[in-house]
């Protein structure tokens, strides 16, 4: 019986932070003064506000993760995810133009994790029709990860799994 995912990967682009790191940011990033995150010109940028707690209460429960986004700005996209922290919680990170189809056949490749036991967050629903016709679980996220859609999130992943096979009972002896 399956209750909590095997892998729960997350979109990057207003999944994890509030904005397109290929088009509303300049990269590169850099570490400012107050220990805040800055684009190239010096603005401020930053994750949605329960996206750590959301990342380590699932570290928590032991259940592995990983990151896949479309975007083109792969480089950006990882120095964000280094300059966040984010890499600490991530066991596979997939990061290039294409079809999320595409990120998650490389993840099952990469971490045996069926589809059936993934559970998938994104902000886009054409990524969300793409991956759901492989099996995998998903949630569409309309304002950035939350406390509430990590728990509708893993609701959903319990209530897709199929139940336990029942042991088959011993027929008496005789019966036929």
């Amino acid at each position: 019986m399956c209750h909590l995912p095997g892998l729960v990967v997350f979109d990057l682009d207003y999944t994890l932070w509030p904005f397109w790191v290929d088009t509303h940011v300049d990269p590169p990033f850099q570490r400012g003064r107050a220990g805040s995150v800055l684009d190239a010109r010096g603005r401020p940028v930053q994750l949605y506000p329960e996206v750590l707690a959301v990342l380590e209460r699932l570290q928590g429960l032991g259940v592995p993760m990983a990151a896949a986004s479309r975007t083109g700005e792969t480089r950006g996209a990882t120095q964000l995810l280094e300059l966040f922290g984010l890499h600490r919680f991530l066991h596979r990170v997939e990061i290039y133009p294409g079809g999320k189809s595409a990120h998650f056949h490389r993840l099952q490749q990469d971490t045996g994790v069926p589809f059936a036991q993934m559970l998938f967050f994104d902000d886009e629903e054409r990524n969300i029709r793409d991956v759901s016709k492989l099996g995998v679980t998903c949630v569409l996220v309309p304002n950035g990860m939350t406390q509430v859609l990590l728990t509708q999130g893993l609701e959903a992943f319990a209530r897709s799994c199929p139940p336990a096979p029942v042991p088959p009972t011993a027929s008496p002896q005789g019966a036929e």
